[in-house]
């Protein structure tokens, strides 16, 4: 069982430039809510020191859709940390449309040392703060 760490959400409302020749919610705007809701849990998570030295990169989205959203809907977004270790990360994030599951996404985040761009082993310090938001 994945181990599951601090958690985040909001709600939305779909706007008219999100809205597909099919009249619902375009799937690239879903990859970017998850992309959105995953950089603002960071910030809310992360303090300057943190972000002066590391940063992500996403290395895997996977993204299943399972009902639809039209301009003029309250969507809600949920977020969680996952599984981490080495220097990746797991983030699971769930979109509902009246509390019905409409999309969900598993995204791959690899933590990078800003001074030597490469990816860095997820330490403790990082472990507490993706696990216990501190």
């Amino acid at each position: 069982m994945d181990k599951i760490g601090a958690s985040y959400q909001y709600t939305i409302t779909v706007s008219k430039e999100q809205i597909d020749n099919l009249h619902h919610v375009n799937n690239v705007v879903y990859v970017k809510w998850i992309n959105d809701i995953s950089e603002k849990h960071w910030q809310q998570l992360s303090s300057i020191d943190i972000d002066s030295k590391y940063f992500w990169v996403v290395l895997r989205h996977e993204v299943d859709y399972l009902g639809q959203a039209k301009m003029g809907d309250e969507l809600t977004i949920k977020t969680n940390v996952g599984e981490s270790s080495g220097a990746k990360s797991i983030r699971f994030v769930e979109i509902f449309k009246n509390d019905k599951l409409i999309v969900k996404g598993k995204t791959t985040w690899c933590l990078m040392d800003k001074s030597t761009q490469k990816p860095k082993r997820i330490d403790d310090d990082i472990l507490n703060v993706l696990y216990y938001g501190s």
